[in-house]
């Protein structure tokens, strides 16, 4: 019996009403803080109109972040972070040190906001979740998507969706975003005009550590676009290619305490640079620049950064910083070699990472350290030249392609 004067039919639509208006609800009103919005939204807490894609690209030595709105290329807010003054120990998290402050410092009232973020993160995900191992000694750090999605912590709580992507992935995705008039140098003649409209491609770029990525479209429905895919090829076995190079691999297994093999990141990579130096410096010590030692043994983490500038100076180069690049980037082209031979990428090869741009006259030209062993591939010569080739030049691909995947989260969420 109806004891309250209504009828039934009105109460269960009120009751359908309520339920409704609780799930368009953006996830802050749930906190203790009464909030007070005249914003649209969706049952999934999206509001028209009001929303913001925050994205980053972490990798082991900075973290470049945005906020943009959906469907821009100009960021609202974008910073750039040193991890290691913000991160300082295993209990420290990119949650509190770097993201509500980031938010905190756009100056922008997200009350009656909301969030999509893609974050691309140096280290193997799993279940949308992140474990870096490159910050820290012998720790590890977790970036989880879904914590962030329930985070209530300051501006954290306007976030309804949080991807978690390999920091690779997100470089492959920026591929898409590159101009190849501007912002690539073809390092085999005519490149462009081989590439595949929906053939395979490779990216594999050296900074901090060294990733690969590739990407592939569909067969049955190219017109849907590139779908990337992680790799840990930068953890593969590291092949010495001379006889100072096998003393070079000996040095550091036995450095990283590995008793039968050592991995190419150990070489290709900002630290493998130093590394490398290092090797150089002890088998060589006659070859030492007093001044330019000195700076590299109190850099710390930047001592691969110290070898690189001073390779590269034009006027009488350091003679073991030369050495140390030409051996780091004739590794760096035989593992572009390996990738051509391993994904036949047809859509072309890529070769990113920080240390690209900044070393590009070591890798440029027939003659470079990189193209000679590119091509040195045997019976595979000929298949490795036929690929299109290209040197990016930017360094933000990441976070162009941190940007794609929010770009595909909020299209999903509508």
């Amino acid at each position: 019996m109806n004891t309250n004067g209504k009828s039934p039919l009105i109460a269960t639509a009120a009751t359908a009403l309520a339920a409704l208006a609780l799930l368009c609800y953006p996830k802050l009103t749930y906190s203790t803080k009464s909030t007070t919005t005249t914003t649209t939204t969706k049952s999934n807490g999206i509001c028209e109109g009001s929303t913001y894609l925050m994205i980053a690209d972490i990798g082991g030595t900075n973290a470049r972040i945005g906020l943009y709105k959906p469907g821009s290329t100009t960021a609202s807010f974008e910073k750039e972070y040193l991890n290691s003054e913000y991160i300082t120990d295993a209990t420290k998290t990119f949650e509190k040190e770097i993201f509500i402050p980031f938010l905190k410092e756009s100056n922008i009232d997200f009350s009656n906001k909301t969030i999509v973020a893609c974050y691309a993160v140096a280290g193997p995900v799993k279940e949308n979740c992140c474990y870096m191992t490159n910050l820290i000694k012998d720790e590890i750090i977790e970036l989880d998507g879904k914590s962030i999605e329930l985070s209530h912590e300051g501006d954290l709580a306007r976030i309804l969706k949080c991807k978690i992507i390999n920091d690779f992935v997100g470089q492959g995705y920026g591929l898409l975003d590159l101009d190849h008039q501007t912002e690539v140098v073809e390092l085999i003649p005519g490149s462009k005009a081989r590439m595949s409209a929906t053939g395979p491609k490779a990216c594999l770029g050296a900074g901090t550590g060294l990733g690969e990525c590739f990407l592939t479209t569909s067969s049955l429905h190219p017109e849907e676009g590139y779908e990337c895919y992680a790799s840990e090829g930068g953890h593969v076995d590291y092949t010495p290619r001379s006889d100072l190079e096998v003393q070079l691999s000996n040095y550091l297994r036995e450095k990283h305490d590995m008793p039968n093999r050592v991995s190419i990141e150990r070489v290709v990579s900002g630290r493998g640079l130093a590394g490398t130096y290092e090797f150089l410096a002890s088998t060589f010590p006659e070859d030492i620049t007093k001044e330019i030692h000195t700076e590299f043994k109190v850099a710390s983490d930047m001592q691969g950064r110290v070898v690189g500038v001073n390779a590269n100076v034009k006027d009488n180069p350091c003679k073991l910083c030369v050495q140390a690049m030409e051996i780091m980037i004739s590794a760096y082209g035989a593992e572009a070699g390996n990738c051509a031979v391993k994904f036949i990428p047809t859509g072309g090869l890529y070769v990113s990472g920080g240390l690209t741009p900044k070393n590009i006259d070591f890798i440029k030209g027939a003659d470079s350290p990189f193209m000679k062993a590119y091509r040195d591939k045997g019976r595979l010569t000929d298949l490795v030249e036929s690929i299109p080739l290209f040197a990016v030049l930017v360094e933000d691909i990441g976070l162009r392609g941190a940007r794609v995947c929010a770009m595909r989260e909020f299209t999903s969420m509508k």
